[in-house]
């Protein structure tokens, strides 16, 4: 009895201590994307989607290219976004996502996309690469 008490209290402190790590990182991921984000637009081109990653419980990461992303926040309630292992982007019209008409949909539920940004994706990794070079020189 008390084996089953003590993991059952160590089991949620794993889990507890998982989901902190979890929004931690989608946080400071989400910050880094912001950095690079450009002002809001109502669409832009998708033939299919090459990659994705949620940031935060109402903003994912899309990647249309390998090198083009945007950033799009849905409307909440949006629920377990940030917990999803599959989703889709809808395409109302024919190649192109717009905050109009479109919808982040996963596990039975369609979230309305309230913006996109346009991340400077190249940039942004143009200055990571700057940045791992620095700190490769002061080791």
């Amino acid at each position: 009895m008390r084996f089953t008490i003590a993991f059952v209290v160590l089991s949620l402190l794993v889990a507890g201590f998982a989901h902190a790590d979890t929004a931690a990182y989608q946080a400071q991921q989400l910050a880094r994307y912001q950095k690079y984000a450009g002002a809001p637009v109502n669409d832009f081109p998708m033939v299919s989607m090459y990659q994705w990653q949620v940031v935060g419980p109402e903003q994912l990461v899309v990647w249309p290219t390998i090198n083009t992303a945007y950033l799009l926040t849905v409307a909440k309630p949006c629920v377990r976004l940030q917990w999803t292992n599959g989703l889709m982007v809808t395409q109302q019209m024919s190649m192109k996502v717009t905050n109009k008409f479109d919808f982040v949909a996963f596990e039975h539920q369609r979230c309305k996309i309230d913006e996109i940004r346009p991340i400077d994706y190249k940039a942004m990794l143009k200055a990571d690469k700057a940045e791992k070079a620095g700190k490769s020189a002061q080791d």
